[in-house]
């Protein structure tokens, strides 16, 4: 499986990586601090990606401009783990080459690791840990939402050979999905989101519409007269954009309202909704569902107000919301 960030591939490592880990893993202030030793050959990096880095769900840090590893990151479910866990809970664990510490990168990987997990492997919590001491690691750990849980004091660990303490934390599914930020958009943002927009039509909505349809959703999106006047609302997991709703205030019309599949089915466009409905109490709320969408819109509570239409090669539903 590959995973792709704005900045990153994750992908399972090769034994051809042999060079490029060793160039980053011989680094003492690297390996002891993930609670592992320095390696010591490239053909020690190759054995090492033969054994620990061959387990399931464990990947390469690629640059996604290069497609060349620089860290790694996996999960550790159940009995894999260092800490004893039952099947639904896994422990995450990672690291980066010195020359990109403090880029952010570690925390793009996470944070989609994370919701690898807990969308794709349908695990219940996640866990980690840092040696104290290790800042570079907890900061890694607050900004993906772990919280301290507890401190093992005075432990041996092998792989090191030395006595350390470590902090463990962890992150729920409940915790993961409540720490989704809404919230308007600013005029700079916008650009992004009808990026988004045109992404998840794209995947989702383009495939039931004829080629006119498509193009007339294209030119909407780049039409400043069409464009004019919609406020929109943004949904983010950490920095990332995941979703938008653009209404017209004055209508009470929503025109656009996309989640990034990736995030489908874990409550972001009810939540985006709800929060819509809230700045707009007691108003009749409209909008135009898509095929796709209609079967999602009708469980938020909207019904349909007209048969199915088609103009310029867009298939709609006209629905509206009423509060009860």
């Amino acid at each position: 499986m590959t995973i792709t960030t704005e900045r990153l591939i994750l992908r399972p490592w090769e034994e051809a990586d042999a060079e490029s880990l060793y160039e980053y893993a011989k680094d003492p202030a690297v390996g002891p601090a993930a609670g592992w030793p320095p390696h010591t050959s490239v053909e020690n990096s190759r054995k090492i990606i033969r054994t620990a880095l061959s387990k399931p769900e464990t990947y390469a840090v690629c640059l996604r401009d290069t497609g060349a590893p620089i860290g790694s990151i996996g999960l550790m479910a159940g009995g894999q783990s260092n800490i004893g866990l039952p099947e639904n809970e896994a422990e995450l664990g990672y690291w980066i080459g010195r020359p990109f510490w403090g880029q952010g990168l570690i925390p793009e990987a996470a944070r989609e690791l994370i919701r690898h997990a807990f969308v794709d492997l349908k695990l219940d919590t996640l866990w980690c840990g840092y040696f104290d001491g290790n800042e570079k690691s907890r900061r890694v750990q607050e900004k993906c939402g772990f919280t301290y849980r507890k401190t093992v004091s005075d432990v041996f660990f092998q792989p090191i050979g030395r006595t350390v303490t470590e902090h463990i934390t962890r992150l729920t599914r409940e915790e993961w999905r409540a720490r989704f930020a809404i919230r308007r958009l600013a005029e700079e943002e916008i650009p992004a989101a009808l990026e988004l927009a045109w992404r998840v039509f794209s995947a989702y909505e383009s495939p039931v519409y004829t080629p006119e349809g498509t193009e007339e959703f294209r030119k909407s999106i780049h039409a400043p007269a069409y464009l004019a006047g919609i406020s929109y609302y943004g949904a983010f997991d950490g920095p990332r954009m995941i979703g938008i709703v653009g209404i017209r205030p004055e209508k009470r019309h929503i025109c656009f309202f996309f989640v990034e599949g990736a995030y489908h089915r874990q409550g972001i466009g009810t939540r985006m909704f709800a929060d819509v409905k809230a700045d707009f109490p007691g108003q009749r709320i409209t909008l135009n569902a898509s095929p796709y969408g209609l079967p999602f819109y009708k469980a938020l509570g909207l019904r349909a107000a007209e048969a199915e239409q088609t103009v310029n090669g867009i298939r709609f539903t006209p629905m509206v919301y009423v509060e009860a």
